[in-house]
C-alpha cells in the first residue's frame, strides 16, 4: 500500500474513533474525548489504591481522618443530589468512595483516583488550616474524578501515540531519526509542552471551578479557597516552574480566577438540601 492510501485509511479510521467517542464534562459542558472505558480505569485505580494502602503508613483513627471522611460524605451526597435535582446522569453513580490519611508531613498533597479513591497526606494540614480549607482541597481533587479527567488524558495519549507513529511512517522515519540524532525524545518533549501541559492546565482550572461548586453545594465556605491557595503559594515559594512548563496554572492565575468565580458559584450553587 502506498503512503497516500495509508494516510487516507488511517485518517478516516482515526476520525471515526474521535467522532464516536466524544462526551462532555459535567456542569461545564466542555467537549471531551473518551476512548478508554471508565470501568477499566476505575478497576486499575482500585488496584493501585490497595497497593498504596499496603505500602504507606496510614493513620486509621483520630480527628483528622474523621474530618476527611465527613467532608467526603457531604460532598458525595451533595454531588449526587445535585444531578438528581437537575435531572442529569450522576457521574459518580458507579464510584466506590474510599478515604485514607497517609502519615507523611513532608508531602503537602492530596489526590482522588478514578472511581472516588481519595488520599490526603498529613503535610496538607499545614496549609489547609481549617475545615473549609480541607474541603477546598478535597473538592478540587474530587472534581478531577467527577469530570473524568483521567479517562480524557488516557484517550489523548492513545490519539497522540497513533498520530506520531503514522507521521513517522509517512515521513520515512524522519521523526525517529531526529530522536536518534538529538539523543532525546524531541517529538515527545514538544508534544508535552505544546499539547499535554496546556491541556492539563485546562483540566486544573476546570477542577478549581468544579471544586468550588462541590464545596458550596456541600455547605462549606468557599471564600476560604483563595486564602488556601495563598498559603500554598507561600509554602511553595521559590519552587514554581514557568507556567508553560507546568501542568498546573501559576498560583497568581489560579487565585485570580477563583476570586472571579466565588460569588457566581455562591449564588448559583447554594448548599443542597439532601432529600
Amino acid at each position: 500500500m502506498d503512503r497516500r492510501k495509508f494516510l487516507t485509511y488511517m485518517g478516516c479510521g482515526c476520525c471515526n474513533i474521535v467522532l464516536t467517542s466524544c462526551g462532555t464534562t459535567p456542569i461545564t459542558d466542555r467537549k471531551q474525548l473518551k476512548l478508554i472505558p471508565e470501568a477499566k480505569l476505575n478497576a486499575q485505580a482500585a488496584q493501585i489504591y490497595e497497593k498504596v494502602k499496603n505500602d504507606e503508613k496510614l493513620i486509621t483513627e483520630g480527628k483528622e481522618l474523621k474530618n476527611i471522611k465527613e467532608i467526603g460524605k457531604k460532598m458525595q451526597d451533595s454531588i449526587s443530589e445535585y444531578f438528581i435535582q437537575t435531572n442529569q446522569t450522576d457521574p459518580t453513580a458507579y464510584f466506590d468512595w474510599e478515604y485514607i490519611l497517609i502519615d507523611n508531613k513532608k508531602i503537602k498533597n492530596a489526590w482522588c483516583m478514578p472511581g472516588g479513591k481519595i488520599a490526603v497526606y498529613t503535610g496538607m494540614f499545614e496549609v489547609t488550616k481549617n475545615i473549609n480549607g480541607l474541603a477546598a482541597v478535597m473538592g478540587h481533587e474530587i472534581a478531577h474524578a467527577v469530570a473524568k479527567h483521567s479517562v480524557e488524558r488516557a484517550s489523548r495519549n492513545v490519539v497522540i501515540n497513533v498520530a506520531t507513529q503514522i507521521t513517522d511512517v509517512l515521513s520515512g522515519g524522519k521523526l525517529s531519526q531526529v530522536n536518534r540524532t538529538t539523543g532525546m525524545n524531541t517529538v515527545g518533549m514538544l508534544t508535552k509542552i505544546g499539547i499535554f501541559n496546556p491541556f492539563n492546565r485546562k483540566q486544573e482550572s476546570e477542577a478549581d471551578y468544579l471544586g468550588l461548586i462541590f464545596s458550596s453545594l456541600s455547605g462549606f465556605d468557599i471564600r476560604e479557597t483563595p486564602l488556601l491557595w495563598e498559603r500554598m503559594k507561600e509554602a511553595n515559594k521559590g519552587k514554581n516552574v514557568p507556567e508553560f512548563m507546568s501542568t498546573h496554572p501559576s498560583a497568581e492565575n489560579r487565585i485570580k480566577k477563583i476570586n472571579e468565580w466565588i460569588y457566581e458559584v455562591m449564588i448559583n450553587y447554594p448548599p443542597n438540601k439532601i432529600s
